[in-house]
């Protein structure tokens, strides 16, 4: 295809095939323990995690990004298994209140614009030591899965059950959110703050409509992630719009089709 004649759309290509996997695998754990409002939570920290490097005087962006991102994680976490009645909104108060603060310190001195690509990313820069990153990223996701998904599942089924069987159930969790956090940093340059919550969970609740078995569960939403990925950058190519809100489009409708043939 011509678009592949571009060193960039090969780098967006790959990108792709490493981000929307992960995507479609951390989504099914995400659905299912309903943290739709704790993965958006952390997808706005993003910006709070950019100026406090700003702040800090970190020249790299993504490794304040990530750091703040899987302390975010961990408090998120905590204010959860506090139990309190609407931890829910705590979070997104939190969250909200996290985001303005950072959208004010990158705005001043009127800097804000340079930053505005986050919003919705922009697969097309990605460059290829980012993508190596990510390979990093996919392969270590894919061990953690293999070596601890019996037990996150356990828990996502019973907590309380899973405790008493002598799961650490804290502990799991804390890693789960810790490694979602490092993917929605690493990717949200790419993907975009403002969409990288719907791409992680609509790929997985597509998926959830139409699976038998856990196992079915996670290969339509790996192959649904996957393929509104490659076709939304390919149309995103020959029609000229962003890439990440296309993916979104094309999962969208996925959904909305597999909810009516339930």
């Amino acid at each position: 295809m011509q678009m592949f004649s571009y060193h960039f759309m090969v780098h967006a290509f790959m990108a792709i095939l490493l981000i929307t996997p992960l995507f479609g695998l951390l989504g099914t754990m995400i659905v299912n323990n309903k943290m739709a409002f704790f993965s958006d939570a952390l997808g706005h920290s993003a910006i709070t995690g950019i100026a406090l490097g700003v702040v800090l005087g970190i020249s790299n962006t993504m490794v304040s990004m990530v750091l703040f991102g899987m302390i975010f994680a961990l408090l998120l976490n905590w204010i959860k298994y506090r139990g309190k009645a609407g931890a829910e909104t705590i979070i997104s108060v939190f969250a909200s209140c996290g985001l303005a603060l950072g959208l004010a310190v990158l705005s001043m001195g009127g800097d804000f614009a340079k930053y505005n690509s986050l919003l919705i990313g922009d697969i097309l820069s990605i460059t290829h030591k980012e993508i190596n990153g990510l390979a990093v990223a996919f392969v270590l996701t894919l061990l953690f899965w293999i070596f601890c998904f019996n037990p996150l599942h356990f828990i996502s089924i019973n907590p309380s059950l899973a405790s008493s069987k002598g799961i650490r159930v804290k502990l799991y969790d804390n890693i789960f959110v810790m490694l979602l956090a490092v993917i929605v940093m690493l990717s949200i340059r790419w993907v975009g703050l403002l969409i990288i919550n719907a791409l992680l969970i609509l790929p997985a609740a597509a998926a959830r409509n139409v699976a038998r078995n856990m196992r079915s569960y996670h290969a339509f939403s790996i192959i649904i992630s996957v393929f509104c990925g490659v076709l939304g950058l390919i149309i995103s190519y020959y029609t000229d719009i962003a890439t990440g809100p296309m993916i979104v489009l094309l999962a969208s409708g996925i959904f909305f089709l597999t909810l009516f043939k339930r």
